[in-house]
């Protein structure tokens, strides 16, 4: 081949740099499952929050948790009591994805677009 220098070395070389950055961006999605981030609704400071939705940085909801206010607020008979408690639960869950989003962009976002290399690193 024409141009090639290097050989066998460099292409050794190439494969330790991308098992190196595999296991990085193995660690960084790790650490994401592991995160805890909440989205909230409903309050203007945190600790006034009629909605907290607990999720992982990869966006995985573990639960969802009513603060003292929204029995004040929703009488779950009332269906526009209803449709406003649902609405409630999608700002904190929107809330939340923003955040995890954002984490996301802090923890793979040294890595680029190698995640999309389809599985050939």
């Amino acid at each position: 081949m024409a141009g090639f220098r290097g050989g066998a070395g460099n292409m050794q070389n190439m494969m330790k740099q991308a098992q190196k950055i595999q296991e990085q961006m193995g660690k960084a999605e790790a650490e994401l499952e592991e995160m805890e981030v909440l989205g909230f609704s409903g309050g203007g400071e945190e600790g006034d929050e009629t909605v907290v939705v607990y999720m992982n940085g990869k966006k995985v909801i573990n639960g969802i948790e009513f603060g003292s206010k929204i029995s004040e607020m929703v009488d779950i008979t009332d269906e526009d009591d209803v449709e406003m408690l649902e609405d409630l639960i999608m700002a904190a869950i929107n809330d939340g994805y923003k955040k995890a989003d954002e984490a996301y962009k802090e923890k793979m976002g040294p890595f680029g677009n190698i995640g999309g290399l389809g599985g050939l690193i």
